[in-house]
């Protein structure tokens, strides 16, 4: 009877032990929650964020699945303005409608949620069109990070569903340093690797800059980016930088 009682106790014990372990392994998914959550949550889906990029001023205006996606420029002679929302894309210029041929029409609109994509990054990785896949852990710059491949559906994707990112959440903070991302060229695939810089917070939304690379030489992965990063093989080529960001 006693030994009954003891392998009941310890088989309990191993079995609390075991649903703890598999409880605590997060997953893709989790991960991505977690890192949107530290970045600002809730607040992106309810917000204005205005900022200048590139000598172009940029506005996103979010309400639960409502959204209009900005860009204000000045060219040679005209006031500019494109508009993205959930109706499609229109391009005003001295504020009126300009008519588009359906290609143009759909570079321009690909041109600003790029930007916009960009600047509120982890917001949009759990858009019904992404697949996250956890890859693992890897040390960059002696943190340790949660490597993250997200993909595209083709419906609901855009024209660039083709293209991959890999993104790195540090394990401590779940902050987003790191991406890398691959892209059609005319001479095959382009890669990309980013480095984040300049956090701050505006009203409980995170905001970074980023270094821009590309790797020196031809015939490596995506995947072996942040390897590349660690060994120096990266060469610089830009700065993506938001000046006079505002959040409302």
């Amino acid at each position: 009877m006693k030994q009954f009682v003891l392998f009941t106790v310890i088989f309990t014990l191993f079995f609390v032990s075991c649903k703890k372990t598999t409880s605590s392994v997060l997953t893709a998914q989790d991960i991505i929650d977690k890192t949107i959550e530290i970045s600002g949550g809730e607040l992106f889906d309810v917000s204005k964020i205005a900022f200048d990029f590139r000598d172009m001023h940029y506005v996103a205006q979010r309400d639960h699945g409502e959204f209009s996606l900005e860009r204000h420029f000045k060219d040679s002679i005209f006031n500019v303005k494109d508009v993205l929302d959930n109706n499609g894309f229109n391009r005003f210029v001295e504020n009126e409608p300009l008519e588009l041929i359906d290609s143009m029409a759909v570079k321009y609109a690909a041109s600003v949620n790029s930007v916009h994509y960009f600047s509120v990054l982890p917001y949009g990785l759990n858009d019904e069109a992404v697949n996250k896949e956890l890859l693992g852990e890897e040390v960059l710059k002696d943190k340790t990070y949660y490597k993250i491949e997200v993909t595209f559906k083709q419906d609901g994707g855009g024209e660039d569903f083709e293209d991959v990112f890999i993104y790195w959440v540090q394990k401590d903070s779940f902050k987003m340093d790191y991406l890398a991302y691959s892209f059609h060229e005319e001479n095959g695939l382009g890669y990309r690797f980013r480095e984040a810089y300049n956090e701050r917070y505006i009203h409980g939304v995170r905001f970074v800059d980023y270094r821009n690379y590309k790797p020196k030489t031809k015939g490596v992965s995506l995947r072996e980016l942040g390897h590349l990063y660690e060994s120096n093989d990266l060469e610089l080529l830009s700065k993506i930088e938001l000046k006079n960001v505002t959040v409302n």
